[in-house]
């Protein structure tokens, strides 16, 4: 036996019938977001109503147009749970089945894991693992390279190299000089400051010429060089991945190693130990004009007790490090920037990752040149 519609609200989104013993709610209509409109709030009170009795039937077949605003809806009136008497559309079922996959996030239920401090030990150790992998696997990449262009020297990318000389040697002679002249300067002059107080004026080209050409030339062109190079080349080869240009050499059958990271590679190899010469000259300048200013200490006297009182195994001590360091530069901006996923974020993301990381590598490898030759050179 069926009965006649016993309730109608909101137009036509619900029917409630009396069927065979038992209730039963008709939804009909559209029930999507612009369809809702203003009642939305309305429909959703009466249906929490509704949906408080157990034993309804719900059928929901007769729902011409559904989108998530309205499966959102139902699934509040149903406190997140289907109810137990409940008729779909096909197409309508996936909507449903896709919330109950979903997890509910309540407040204050989060439980604190305690273990954080492993697991995030962990994350670390994995990445760091990764990196140092993909540096080796870049290595053994370019050592190939470089044997077959020995057996090959018309492909030699000479152009290339020229370029990266260029951009990463010439063009940063400004900033290097301007940064070595001033740090020149400053250490010269706090130093002639303490020297003045123990009458040890001429001590100035001792300490002048073994911390630049030493320590502080080789180090200040480096790190220059990672901020500046280093994030050029990242950036590069990051803009290269999100524009598939990488992708397009590789369908030509052109290897990216070859043109793009070994010339990035040996031009900043053979620009550093040039780079740090010309720092370490220009520092010495700017200590030699301080200390003749504030000690009255010539010039000529300066030029000729340098090559006495400083061992030339300093010299060659900072450009192994220039080398190195140069070296180890062009291959994290590269071994970064390769790894650049195709979005903008990871672009920006990678380039300051790459920095940081060369910055952190000079270092290092300046407190191993340190250690291993801290009896070279020293008087």
């Amino acid at each position: 036996m069926h009965s006649e519609l016993v309730h109608k609200s909101l137009n036509t989104w619900y029917q409630l019938t009396i069927a065979d013993g038992f209730t039963q709610i008709v939804l009909t209509g559209n029930y999507t977001l612009t369809a809702l409109g203003h009642y939305l709030e309305s429909l959703t009170v009466e249906l929490t109503q509704q949906a408080e009795n157990r034993d309804l039937h719900w059928d929901l077949t007769r729902i011409q147009q559904l989108d998530t605003a309205g499966t959102a809806i139902l699934w509040r009136a149903w406190k997140g749970k289907r109810p137990e008497h409940l008729q779909l559309r096909p197409e309508h079922e996936k909507m449903f089945a896709r919330l109950e996959h979903t997890p509910v996030l309540r407040a204050g239920t989060r439980r604190r894991d305690l273990a954080w401090p492993i697991t995030t030990l962990g994350r670390l150790a994995l990445l760091l693992w990764s990196n140092a992998l993909g540096l080796v696997m870049l290595i053994g990449q370019l050592l190939l390279d470089v044997l077959y262009l020995i057996r090959h020297p018309v492909l030699i990318p000479w152009r290339e190299i020229s370029a990266n000389l260029y951009r990463t040697g010439a063009q940063a002679l400004g900033i290097t000089a301007l940064v070595g002249f001033l740090i020149g300067i400053v250490l010269s002059y706090l130093s002639s400051k303490q020297l003045q107080i123990f009458g040890a004026d001429i001590f100035i080209i001792n300490i002048l010429g073994i911390s630049i050409i030493r320590e502080l030339g080789p180090m200040l062109a480096a790190i220059l060089v990672a901020g500046r190079s280093g994030s050029s080349m990242t950036a590069q080869l990051g803009v290269m991945r999100v524009t598939q240009e990488l992708d397009a050499l590789t369908v030509m059958g052109i290897s990216h190693s070859q043109r793009l990271i070994l010339p990035k590679v040996l031009g900043l190899g053979i620009a550093m130990p040039l780079l740090v010469l010309w720092t370490s000259a220009i520092a010495l300048i700017g200590g030699m004009v301080a200390a003749e200013l504030q000690l009255g200490l010539s010039y000529h006297h300066f030029l000729r007790a340098l090559p006495d009182v400083v061992p030339i195994a300093n010299l060659w001590l900072g450009l192994g490090k220039g080398i190195v360091c140069g070296m180890v530069i062009a291959l994290i901006a590269c071994h970064f920037g390769l790894r650049i996923k195709p979005n903008t974020e990871s672009l920006g993301e990678g380039t300051t990752t790459s920095v940081v990381t060369a910055i952190t590598m000079v270092i290092i490898i300046d407190a191993i040149f340190a250690v291993m030759f801290s009896d070279v050179g020293i008087t």
